[in-house]
């Protein structure tokens, strides 16, 4: 099976993708983390990440279990590698090496140690729309501006970081504005996608609706299989 997890920044894709990895024991890959883990190891070899070679061969030698390690790695997340997955993402041949990498992953999943898994979770933009677009389950996760910059905030705060809300809201907005009318794979939601609006939802109502969803799609899927034979 494979899970796509699609919808707005801070709209809780992460945190409902690890509730579903345990409950299910899949592999589970947060898109995301990618263009920064590449950055992080153009950096670590000393390169420029503008240098597009270098960078494309990097990230057409990221093995799964080398980006399970990484996206766990809070050094990918910090300002320098975020800058530096902003330069290699701008690369055509890096964005393509990447697309067949996550492609590979919810074809072929398997765990940090290599062990295949009989199953993946992905978490991104466009998993159900590009990606995966075969995916058996796909989910479109939504939430008001407003609650998401508070979520963010927190987030921030949490980690020691100044930050303002009123700039945290403008850039979650910009950030919208971006993924929806890019040119190349826009942020939207599958046709067949199950769209949950988590502004008012805890974090168990969001996991407990998903579940009942996959469960209705296994029932369905089920009976087809029933009526065909």
């Amino acid at each position: 099976m494979i899970i796509a997890i699609d919808g707005t920044s801070a709209a809780g894709k992460g945190t409902l993708a690890k509730r579903l990895q345990d409950f299910f024991g899949f592999a589970y890959l947060d898109t995301g983390a990618l263009y920064r883990a590449v950055g992080k190891k153009v950096l670590d070899s000393q390169n420029n990440p503008e240098n597009a070679t270098i960078a494309t061969q990097i990230a057409q030698s990221l093995s799964p279990e080398t980006m399970l390690c990484l996206q766990n790695d809070p050094s990918i997340r910090t300002e320098v590698c975020g800058a530096a997955a902003s330069k290699v993402s701008a690369i055509p041949s890096v964005r393509q090496a990447l697309f067949d990498f996550q492609r590979n992953f919810a074809l072929n999943p398997v765990f940090e140690d290599g062990t295949p898994a009989k199953g993946a979770i992905l978490d991104g933009r466009d998993i159900g729309t590009v990606v995966c677009p075969d995916a058996e389950i796909k989910l479109f996760l939504i939430a008001s501006a407003e609650i998401r910059a508070k979520r963010r905030l927190k987030e921030l705060q949490e980690k020691g970081i100044y930050a303002i809300y009123e700039d945290v809201l403008a850039d979650v907005k910009k950030r919208d504005e971006r993924d929806s009318n890019r040119a190349v794979a826009p942020l939207k939601p599958a046709d067949d996608a199950f769209i949950l609006d988590t502004s008012d939802l805890t974090v168990d109502s969001v996991f407990e609706q998903v579940i009942d969803f996959i469960k209705s799609k296994q029932k369905t899927v089920g009976t087809n299989q029933q009526a065909n034979d």
